[in-house]
């Protein structure tokens, strides 16, 4: 087990409090403590490699979110091979080891560092990850296990200046205490994947929370799980900005269950930031139109519906991230591996899922002269008038995509941001 130095209380965002009090000393001694999860028959298999699950939290839904991390993992090795050291890979939150265990299977990590709060685990994590060996050929260490909070890990990995080329960290609800930490401990140029959970923030329904956690005031909109994405990177922009770093986002990824928000962002170092793609995105419900503003914009922000006057419809939310959600060609490397893999199309049986048409549903995503949220088919249809066939609409919508013009109707339902609509 890793040794932890002590880490400076500035980097956590929830220091301890030096003099806690007598009543919060007894709570602590009694809260009952979880049992340890152990091995169990409850075997899973997820493109070809087997692990266990035991009564850890895990869900199948998510295997989609870890097929793109470890194509992006296996891109980096290829890429740059990870440097001196190969690719070094931290899980600060893995769970069951499954992550951890893929990235060393599949994404040809040289070193995995997988870390979990819950000590009770590690019967589980190290049955999972004893599936490969533990040393290298040259007698190298290739993965180890602590326990101990995540910003206490990213951290002390700062402090020590113990950078990796991959930092996954798979948060559960609104918790970004972890943008900044995970920043400061991935390699310049490398990778930090993030989660968000909090679906009722993204959805406009607790605006003070996604202020407090992102710095983003977001109201209801019909594309909430589009504007959890950039409700995310706009935190992670805004965090590493604070420290002197840019980060672009490579792609992101929306799943229902949970919900789930997944972006793979790139960092680099930078103080000459660019905020051009960061700033507000206003909805009206009357007309349906939306509309990205800068902040040199606000002044101006209303709907042509209204002739430019102020209006109660119109709703703004941001500050957010403006720009495109995916990077064109980081995606078309994916899906060229995926191929290469045999992870591009499903058997028809339910195994897998067919990446083919996420990664070009993507490609398509990325744009940059799209705008900001999306048109639902069905609140077209709403609006057409009584006898007026609706196949007579696919030839204006094919016309319209074939010019790359700025309004886009969306394609059938897909996992992306964009999942959901019909």
């Amino acid at each position: 087990m890793f040794a932890l130095s002590s880490v400076h209380p500035i980097l956590l965002p929830h220091p301890l409090n030096p003099n806690p009090s007598p009543r919060r000393i007894r709570r602590t001694r009694t809260r009952t403590r979880r049992r340890t999860l152990t091995p169990t028959s409850s075997r899973e298999a997820e493109r070809g490699v087997e692990f266990e699950t035991g009564d850890s939290f895990f869900r199948r839904e998510s295997a989609v979110g870890r097929d793109l991390g470890v194509l992006s993992a296996s891109l980096l090795r290829r890429c740059c091979g990870g440097g001196g050291g190969g690719l070094r890979v931290l899980d600060a939150m893995c769970g069951c080891g499954v992550r951890a265990l893929r990235y060393l299977a599949q994404g040809g990590a040289d070193f995995v560092w997988a870390n979990d709060a819950f000590e009770g685990s590690r019967p589980l994590v190290l049955a999972n990850l004893a599936r490969e060996p533990r040393f290298s050929t040259l007698g190298e260490r290739r993965w180890v296990v602590t326990h101990f909070g995540a910003n206490r890990v990213l951290a002390d990995c700062y402090l020590r200046r113990e950078f990796f080329d991959l930092v996954d960290v798979d948060s559960f609800g609104s918790d970004s205490s972890f943008l900044r930490s995970g920043i400061a401990a991935v390699k310049i140029g490398g990778l930090l994947y993030v989660t968000s959970t909090c679906g009722r923030s993204s959805g406009g329904h607790r605006p003070r929370c996604s202020l407090a956690s992102y710095g983003a005031y977001v109201r209801p909109v019909p594309y909430s799980n589009e504007i959890g994405l950039r409700m995310l990177l706009g935190g992670a922009l805004r965090e590493a900005a604070a420290v002197g770093f840019q980060i672009t986002p490579l792609f992101s990824y929306y799943s229902y269950h949970a919900p789930v928000f997944r972006v793979m962002l790139q960092v680099s170092r930078g103080k000459d930031h660019d905020f051009s793609h960061y700033g507000f995105i206003s909805y009206c419900k009357l007309c349906g139109h939306s509309q990205t503003y800068s902040w040199d914009e606000l002044g101006q922000i209303s709907c042509p519906c209204r002739n430019g006057e102020v209006s109660s419809s119109v709703v703004v939310s941001g500050p957010l991230w403006t720009g495109p959600l995916h990077d064109a060609a980081y995606l078309s490397d994916m899906l060229r591996l995926a191929t290469e893999w045999g992870w591009a199309y499903t058997d028809g049986k339910g195994n897998g899922v067919d990446l083919e048409k996420l990664l070009n549903l993507m490609i398509e995503e990325s744009d940059p002269l799209l705008p900001s949220g999306y048109i639902k088919l069905d609140e077209v249809c709403l609006n057409v008038p009584m006898g007026i066939n609706l196949t007579s609409l696919l030839s204006p919508i094919d016309r319209l995509q074939a010019e790359r013009e700025l309004i886009l109707l969306p394609s059938p339902p897909s996992s992306t941001a964009y999942e959901g609509r019909t």
